[in-house]
């Protein structure tokens, strides 16, 4: 979905810190989700890369979407732990691609990647999410 971030959801939820930063949502299904962004130089650390906290934001909404993918929860996921491995600069157009390792009643066990223009894991994460109901 290409449209303004006024009127972007995010797979059936209305997020507006994820519609400010212009995260534009592809899919959301069968326990996989993908989302890309463009790195803006607002959105950079020190070195002039993706900060940190911005990555994380895109991987954990990444598995979130994921996990929401594997039983159409219109109420969300919940981030109950989650780690992050950066393993190169996140630079330009990014695409993030979450999926569920192992689906339950309530928890989901979730990894992501950060994939930069070439194709290159730039970042990983692994999480577990509560299903909201």
């Amino acid at each position: 979905m290409t449209s303004s971030s006024s009127d972007t959801t995010y797979f059936g939820l209305s997020i507006p810190f994820l519609a400010h930063l212009g995260v534009v949502p592809e899919y959301a299904e069968g326990g996989k989700s993908r989302i890309s962004l463009l790195i803006k130089p607002e959105f950079e650390n020190s070195f002039h890369i993706a900060h940190g906290g911005v990555v994380m934001t895109l991987l954990d909404f990444a598995m979130g979407a994921a996990a929401r993918s594997t039983i159409d929860q219109p109420l969300g996921a919940m981030t109950i732990d989650m780690t992050v491995s950066f393993l190169r600069p996140s630079t330009g157009k990014i695409i993030v691609e979450g999926s569920v390792l192992k689906s339950g009643k309530t928890i989901n066990y979730c990894e992501a990647v950060v994939l930069n223009e070439a194709g290159e894991v730039t970042a990983k994460s692994s999480g577990t999410f509560m299903l909201r109901k």
